[in-house]
């Protein structure tokens, strides 16, 4: 995919999400795993900064792509929020209400609804760690989770 279509089908995705409030978004990345998993669908509704809380996991758009991740906390003397990637090593930079798009309120896996989670278990923050550290773990984690749950 080039980046100008790229670009596009994340601008149309915010703008669904602007004009009638939710959005179903399939998703591909690992910054979010094990909370999100390469291929799940999530349904997003539209929200503002200051509904959301710590824990809460968000999409926003930046420099023309679109991002989920978990707020870790809300920047001091702003409604901007700082979020992270599970996978991820750092927060990114924060999030301003411009940015932000709305907060993600399932996760459609299998043919299953989940919400999302606002703390990681210990099992999942050990699988997170794992991910972070090793791009060949990261892989087998995926590999695994495709063979168990296809």
């Amino acid at each position: 995919m080039t980046n100008e279509s790229h670009a596009l089908k994340c601008d149309l995705a915010a703008e669904v999400l602007r004009c009638f409030g939710k959005l179903r978004l399939q998703v591909g990345g690992w910054s979010m795993l094990p909370s999100i998993w390469p291929r799940d669908t999530l349904i997003i509704e539209r929200a503002s900064t200051s509904s959301v809380s710590a824990g809460d996991v968000v999409l926003f758009g930046r420099d023309q792509r679109l991002f989920v991740h978990r707020v870790i906390r809300k920047a001091v003397k702003s409604e901007a929020l700082v979020t992270q990637g599970d996978a991820m090593d750092s927060p990114d930079s924060p999030v301003s209400e411009n940015e932000f798009l709305g907060k993600v309120t399932f996760i459609v896996r299998n043919g299953s609804l989940l919400r999302p989670r606002t703390k990681l278990r210990i099992r999942d923050r050990a699988i997170a760690t794992l991910v972070r550290r090793s791009k060949t773990g990261a892989r087998a984690v995926v590999v695994a989770h495709g063979f168990v749950h296809n």
